[in-house]
């Protein structure tokens, strides 16, 4: 694909400067006060997407955010991948945490800093500006179809019924999505495994007001004290979480392939060097790669109560509140594990306060194998670009949707990453390598050849 890699070369510098104008919208699904920002980025795609050659470019309105759809069928007798992605962004909390504006995008040593570099823009981003490539070279091998949401990071709830009311637009041979990492671009990976997913909110209260903490403090409980024991109650001195039947249906991964999990590259040293931790913490009896891939976790994303303002107020709180997530892994159920954790919570709580558990979303941890014809596409693809095999290896993230194209349309994902662990997704200054971007630019374009070669 000579003419494809000359037309990246001589674009490059634009598809830049493109990635940095989306960047600087700000698409926050999770807060109804950018609902027009995350509208515009959804017609910047639609607009990029014309721009590159797409046809039947539609934009679906759904309950929530809309769903940018555009294909290209040069032959229906050839296979069809589907590229899925999604435009909105996590909130960029805490904002003084940022060494730039999160929607002000600056690069920097070779990174371009702002929200959503990574997570899930520009990785996104290279799928169209390959398809761009490949049409203006004449040579895109294979039929491609694009589903670009904007609901992702607040758990895609409007895609299921968006596939389902769609299943003939959609079909296709295999989904191709760059929502992931890979070791580094010196050690290329792919990643075959995503750990599931329950999230839920919980609620501790107390009195029918905040009280004066001299007054009442000792005599009425403390809900800001009572949620923190409940939640240091959920895992035991080694790591082990304590939600009874939690463990029931973990699979149990074999010596063999925990050893070829191990023999990836990784430095301990270096991992709490970047981190600026003295030590590692987690489940006795696994090492740090382990721990964040084939076993399940538990962790507080945020907890609030009482007075958090500048200098002191000497408050009992009326209510205190957390929101925790469950990593999950095959063959746990994000459902079951969702109600186990509401019934144990429950049951903990002492009579003095009252206790709510809202779930809000979930996703079902999967396996790809390595056999199959999609990743030894992927495969070939980065042998090619990278001179490199790449290492099969898990991630500890979670990709709801995976599961849910293979249930409702019957499609296998071939996962195919470009970013790094230490991109600060969902963190303050998320980054994206330049070299990254552009790599998985040149890269997608192999991925289209050696599957349409392999399928035919």
């Amino acid at each position: 694909m000579i003419a494809t890699q000359s037309f990246i070369d001589g674009n490059f510098d634009r598809f830049v400067e493109e990635l940095l104008e989306m960047l600087r919208i700000p698409s926050i699904s999770a807060d109804s006060a950018y609902a027009d920002d995350v509208r515009r980025n959804a017609e910047f795609i639609v607009d990029k997407m014309t721009e590159a050659g797409a046809d039947n470019i539609q934009l679906f309105e759904t309950a929530g955010h809309p769903i940018v759809y555009g294909e290209k069928i040069i032959d229906p007798k050839l296979p069809t991948v589907l590229v899925y992605g999604h435009y909105d962004v996590q909130p960029p909390d805490p904002l003084e945490l940022w060494t730039s504006g999160p929607f002000d995008p600056v690069i920097k040593d070779g990174n371009i800093y702002a929200r959503g570099a990574c997570d899930d823009k520009g990785q996104m981003y290279m799928h169209l500006k390959a398809f761009e490539a490949m049409m203006n070279a004449g040579e895109l091998p294979c039929n491609v179809k694009f589903m670009i949401e904007g609901e992702e990071e607040v758990g895609s709830d409007n895609l299921e019924p968006f596939c389902k009311e769609h299943k003939e637009l959609l079909a296709s041979d295999v989904i191709l999505v760059s929502d992931t990492s890979m070791i580094s671009l010196e050690t290329p990976s792919i990643t075959t495994g995503l750990r599931g997913l329950s999230y839920v909110e919980v609620k501790v209260t107390g009195p029918n007001r905040d009280l004066h903490s001299g007054v009442y403090g000792g005599a009425v409980a403390n809900p800001v004290n009572i949620l923190s024991k409940m939640i240091a109650s959920l895992q035991d001195e080694n790591g082990h979480i304590t939600i009874p039947g939690f463990y029931d249906d973990v699979v149990t991964v074999s010596d063999a392939e925990r050893k070829q999990m191990n023999a990836a590259p990784f430095s301990l040293d270096d991992y709490k060097s970047e981190l600026e931790i003295d030590d590692v913490h987690g489940e006795a009896g696994y090492t740090t790669l382990e721990r964040t891939t084939i076993r399940p976790t538990l962790d507080v994303n945020g907890i609030w109560g009482g007075y958090i303002g500048e200098g002191a107020k000497t408050v009992l709180p009326s209510i205190a509140q957390a929101k925790i997530s469950m990593r999950l892994v095959p063959n746990q159920d994000s459902d079951t594990i969702t109600r186990l954790f509401q019934e144990h919570f429950e049951s903990i709580a002492p009579k003095s306060v009252k206790v709510e558990v809202s779930p809000h979303h979930g996703g079902t941890p999967c396996v790809t194998p390595t056999d199959s014809i999609e990743y030894k596409a992927a495969e070939a693809a980065i042998e090619e670009a990278f001179g490199k095999t790449p290492i099969p290896q898990r991630s500890g993230g979670s990709i709801p949707i995976v599961a849910l194209f293979e249930e409702v349309l019957g499609i296998k994902t071939v996962l195919l990453g470009f970013g790094l662990d230490s991109d600060n997704i969902h963190s303050p200054n998320e980054k994206y390598g330049i070299a990254n971007y552009r790599k998985g630019i040149e890269t997608i374009p192999l991925f289209f050849k050696h599957y349409t070669k392999m399928k035919s």
